[in-house]
């Protein structure tokens, strides 16, 4: 795989249910602490509120995972609310469900739905988009060598992102899809005086 999909823009949901109110946000992270910073702001926010419950996914391999009930019964509202990031299959997600308690007991089956709903709300809400995972060859190219290893790298459908010089060679980095990664050293092999450096 090298592709994943991610929220672009944040979206936002409001849900009832016998008189609780379920604030619910889908949000982008790239990281842990990213997650921590964002869920202090919303306890900050919300100060009010009964519980600020959430749940993360993080990586391209989705190889991060939590969910957190927030003193909700276990698994009740952590656990739905991945459930719905999972579904969608997404990554570097956070979903956050403030609640505001409305004097009636919802018992485990009401809230799991409650936050369930809530965050299916938010994530429909929020933008998504692919984003693909690229890998960077760097390469040195005896200076008359070099617009031939940029055309044949341009054709395998890379990108030149930087260029270095030293006595003899212009050092490239070159970035493709991560899946194109052993076509593009095939290709740049065809040029003898080329060197891969990794």
């Amino acid at each position: 795989m090298d592709a994943y999909l991610t929220i672009a823009q944040r979206g936002e949901g409001n849900y009832t249910e016998k008189r609780s109110r379920f604030l619910s946000f889908a949000l982008h992270v790239e990281n842990e602490d990213d997650v921590k910073d964002t869920i202090a702001q919303f306890r900050k926010k919300y100060y009010d509120a009964r519980h600020v419950c959430y749940a993360y996914v993080l990586g391209p391999e989705k190889s991060a995972t939590r969910a957190n009930d927030d003193g909700e019964p276990s698994g009740s509202a952590g656990k739905p609310i991945l459930g719905q990031i999972t579904s969608m299959d997404l990554t570097d997600t956070l979903v956050v469900v403030v609640r505001y308690f409305g004097g009636v007991k919802l018992g485990t089956g009401g809230l799991f739905s409650a936050y369930k709903i809530a965050a299916k709300e938010a994530l429909n809400a929020a933008e998504i988009e692919e984003r693909i995972i690229k890998e960077r060859l760097k390469v040195a190219v005896p200076y008359a060598d070099v617009d031939v290893i940029m055309r044949l790298s341009k054709n395998a459908g890379a990108e030149i992102v930087s260029r270095e010089y030293d006595a003899v060679n212009t050092i490239l980095a070159i970035e493709i899809r991560k899946n194109e990664i052993e076509n593009l050293k095939s290709v740049v092999n065809k040029v003898f005086t080329a060197k891969i450096l990794k």
